[in-house]
């Protein structure tokens, strides 16, 4: 919490920060996908509730973090001597989106179900953000996260249908997975599924969904 001190006397009073809110995307289908509507939703309503909030929007589609390789493991860790020109601007890309993170409070991260699994342009993006001694480290008893104190609201959807979290929603178990491991454990979802098993999933999963977006605003919830 932050605190203004007034006139070098000891009483003071708090004032609440910003909210900075990031929000990914990563679905390849634009204006025809359904996560982009539903994480456009959710920022709407927490700009509703908190009208002086920073959004920033991170479209991984539109700009590609590009995937891992040998040549680009130079630019993890910082700033450092000794890189080309292509792994400086690499280099540049990646501080933008790990900074970005860090200084998000909430995260509201759209995460479409593909082949099992997430969205190549969103593992990309992980592998920038998730750094030995910046987001996590090492200690004798295990890893332990660095990013904690921020709330990820995930927006998870899918042609089929939720039968078995472990065998069949692998891109929930990933995201989940990576955000723990950051220290991030305030974790809500936002499910629309069965969208590709005909008119009639399809509107009972988005109207799950909105529903679920339209509970998101409890002000207990939303607390800062």
């Amino acid at each position: 919490m932050a605190r203004l001190y007034l006139c070098h006397i000891d009483t003071y009073f708090d004032v609440e920060p910003n909210m900075n809110i990031l929000q990914i995307d990563s679905s390849v289908l634009g204006d025809h996908s359904v996560s982009r509507t539903l994480t456009a939703k959710v920022v709407a309503d927490l700009v509703a509730q908190h009208p002086d909030a920073t959004v920033t929007v991170r479209d991984l589609d539109q700009d590609s973090p590009a995937h891992l390789s040998g040549a680009l493991l130079p630019v993890l860790g910082g700033p450092k001597d000794g890189l080309n020109d292509v792994q400086q601007a690499e280099l540049e890309r990646t501080e933008t989106w790990l900074k970005e993170f860090l200084d998000a409070d909430v995260l509201v991260v759209g995460v479409p179900q593909y082949n099992f699994s997430i969205p190549s342009q969103l593992k990309a993006w992980i592998d920038r953000i998730a750094q030995a001694g910046r987001t996590f480290r090492y200690t004798e008893s295990g890893p332990v996260g660095l990013a904690g104190g921020k709330r990820v609201i995930v927006v998870s959807s899918r042609g089929g249908l939720r039968q078995d979290a472990s065998a069949l929603d692998l891109h929930e178990v990933t995201v989940d997975t990576v955000f723990r491991f950051l220290g991030i454990t305030d974790i809500t979802y936002v499910r629309a599924h069965g969208l590709a098993m005909g008119p009639e999933s399809r509107e009972a999963g988005l109207t799950a969904a909105n529903r679920a977006v339209a509970a998101l605003n409890d002000g207990a919830a939303l607390a800062a």
